[in-house]
């Protein structure tokens, strides 16, 4: 199975510019996935982060994880039970950043749920560009109650 853009929309509150993944794929129900993220040379941060040399930030490595993992929980879950929650990250550990990630690049995150506990899930991911592994970190998240 495999999710595109707009099922993405449906599952998380991310909106453009911030919602960076364009896909998950090899979907293992709250187990695992792979999300793509298609990385432009017109991506937002790009002018500024450096403009002669461009950069993916490693936070926005981080981030594109985050919205991996939320993204699978989502999307395991019923959905009556999660329409009204959001994933929020708690922690981050051991990111580390191998490569650089340049402008007009495919990106594949393969993200694990580790563990589940209520409301508190960790991940673990790893992140490469042609084969090539990029970075990698483990995170917790949990799920929320929306304020309306």
């Amino acid at each position: 199975m495999k999710l595109v853009k707009k099922d993405i929309i449906e599952l998380l509150p991310h909106r453009e510019p911030m919602l960076l993944i364009d896909e998950l794929k090899d979907i293992v129900k709250l187990k695992s996935a792979t999300a793509v993220m298609f990385v432009k040379k017109d991506s937002f941060y790009v002018n500024g982060h450096f403009p002669d040399n461009p950069v993916m930030p490693g936070v926005l490595i981080v981030e594109a994880f985050g919205q991996a993992a939320a993204a699978l929980t989502a999307h395991g879950i019923d959905k009556k039970e999660y329409e009204n929650k959001l994933v929020f990250l708690m922690s981050v550990e051991k990111a580390r950043f191998r490569n650089p990630v340049i402008p007009n690049c495919v990106l594949e995150l393969k993200i694990e749920a580790v563990r589940s506990h209520g409301r508190v899930w960790k991940y673990k991911g790893e992140a490469f560009v042609e084969g090539k592994r990029m970075a990698d970190a483990q995170w917790s998240a949990t799920i929320v109650d929306k304020n309306n």
